[in-house]
């Protein structure tokens, strides 16, 4: 027979599954303080976010992570970007991945690589060549990530090199890319 002293442990129990979703309007605050904790009150200064700025999504590439309860505990976004220009001066079209984030009470239990492994899967999904990103190479190698296909590649603003790693969907997207990554897709309204 259940006791009260188990519906309080039943309650306060730290809840270990969760569900990958598209985000949807309502989880916008959620978002918002679930980025703010985890990157620092820096994060609107890096070079990816000056990218990000007045941009949508890519359609259908803004992902999160619910807990049992349907709260947000995790983030992941793609963005339409121009991967410089190929040889014959044709803009390559591909996708800027950040910022992921996972709140710090469920670090460690697979959400991040869950949400990793959704935002691959549906750009490839889509027909997208190619993805971009700016993080912890040893981190992102295990999805396919590397450096190699960036090196002709700048981010607008400081950037880390050993950090700005790529992922072809499709063989060969990015090869003789090269120049400047810039904002393309929705615009805010």
């Amino acid at each position: 027979m259940a006791t009260v002293l188990d519906s309080v442990r039943a309650f306060f129990a730290p809840v270990t599954t969760y569900t990958i979703d598209t985000e949807n309007s309502a989880d916008v605050v959620a978002r918002e303080t679930l980025l703010d904790r985890a990157m620092g009150p820096d994060r609107r200064r890096k070079s990816s976010e000056k990218i990000r700025r007045g941009r949508l999504p890519a359609e259908g590439l803004a992902l999160v992570a619910r807990d049992g309860h349907g709260h947000v505990v995790g983030t992941v976004r793609l963005w339409n970007v121009e991967a410089g220009i190929a040889m014959d001066g044709a803009p390559i079209e591909a996708l800027l991945l950040g910022p992921l984030a996972v709140d710090s009470s469920f670090e460690g239990k697979g959400i991040g690589a869950a949400l990793m492994r959704a935002a691959i899967m549906e750009a490839t999904n889509r027909g997208h060549g190619a993805i971009l990103l700016v993080g912890d190479a040893a981190y992102y190698e295990r999805f396919g990530f590397a450096a190699d296909k960036t090196r002709h590649l700048v981010m607008p603003g400081p950037f880390e090199r050993k950090r700005f790693l790529a992922l072809e969907l499709k063989a060969g997207w990015l090869d003789g890319a090269a120049g400047m990554i810039v904002a393309c897709g929705r615009k805010l309204a």
